[in-house]
């Protein structure tokens, strides 16, 4: 099968190849129909889960917003084939990669760390864990190195061989989407209202760009807070594209920690996001924000 580049623009691609026939040699001793499991490298690379997290751990220290930017990449990943690092894969002549669809081009960030713990791994386990894996492990120690919840991460998945930059533009919520599109998009994924409305809870830090919100903050709607929206005006001009790269906190009050504020701001028509505030705008979802904005241990 050879060798599958999964690496950044800006980095060589040899230095973060995902060792497919390396792969497959491994599984060749597990059964053929062989289960996620969270010791999966507990006898292979027992050192891998502590490298990982170190890894990230400097990264976040260096700057916190790139906890976000983890979490996102992982779940941009998994919404698309699954979570199989496909998100990673760079242009190739069988495929385009997923980086150029809408919801990702110039947004998505974080390659270059997932290939700096990749390296790590590599230089005390050559060829044994998947990039898909230290994708889904760098998401839950972002959230921990935060102050967000921990989770037990199965482990063991394969890495693609190919993207899919349509799935990525059909399948990936918008900012501009509504609950009539959120919802399906979720479902399709095995996913009630619940979960989504708990995995949006992510925007409790990160930042979004400015083309992101403008017309949210200039449409005088009832579902926008006018203070809030002044205050955001001032780093996001009217008119495209002046300011559209500007940057604000998706949660104003405490972007840089992982708590239940985020509700709390949609409830106060604060949702910097179309597609955050729609969970919050008499639909079949404010029950479950109102519930989360009381109880963090809930959410």
């Amino acid at each position: 099968m050879g060798l599958v580049a999964v690496s950044s623009r800006s980095a060589p691609r040899s230095s973060f190849a995902c060792i497919m026939v390396t792969m497959m040699l491994l599984l060749a001793y597990m059964p053929c129909e062989a289960q996620l499991s969270s010791t999966f490298y507990d006898k292979m690379c027992p050192s891998a889960l502590n490298t990982i997290r170190t890894s990230i751990r400097t990264a976040v220290s260096s700057e916190r917003r790139m906890a976000a930017s983890l979490i996102r990449l992982h779940f941009h990943d998994c919404f698309v084939q699954g979570c199989d690092a496909s998100i990673l894969l760079d242009e190739a002549a069988s495929s385009t990669s997923e980086r150029n669809a809408r919801p990702n081009f110039n947004s998505a960030r974080g390659f270059e760390i997932i290939e700096v713990a990749k390296s790590q791994v590599e230089s005390i386990c050559p060829g044994v864990v998947s990039c898909a894996d230290i994708l889904a492990v760098a998401a839950r120690d972002a959230s921990v190195a935060v102050g967000g919840p921990t989770w037990t991460v199965k482990l063991g998945r394969r890495d693609s061989t190919s993207a899919s930059l349509s799935q990525a533009e059909t399948d990936l919520p918008s900012f501009r989407d509504g609950l009539d599109r959120i919802i399906p998009l979720f479902r399709n994924k095995g996913l009630s209202e619940r979960d989504m409305v708990a995995l949006s809870g992510s925007h409790t830090i990160g930042q979004a760009q400015c083309v992101t919100f403008r017309d949210r903050i200039y449409n005088n709607a009832s579902d926008i807070d006018a203070g809030f929206a002044s205050t955001r005006k001032r780093r996001c001009p009217t008119n495209a594209p002046d300011g559209d790269a500007n940057l604000a906190p998706l949660d104003l009050v405490t972007p840089n920690s992982f708590d239940n504020n985020y509700f709390k701001n949609l409830i106060q028509r604060k949702g910097l996001l179309e597609s955050d505030q729609v969970l919050f705008s008499g639909g079949s979802t404010d029950s479950i924000v109102s519930e989360y904005s009381k109880s963090p241990a809930t959410f």
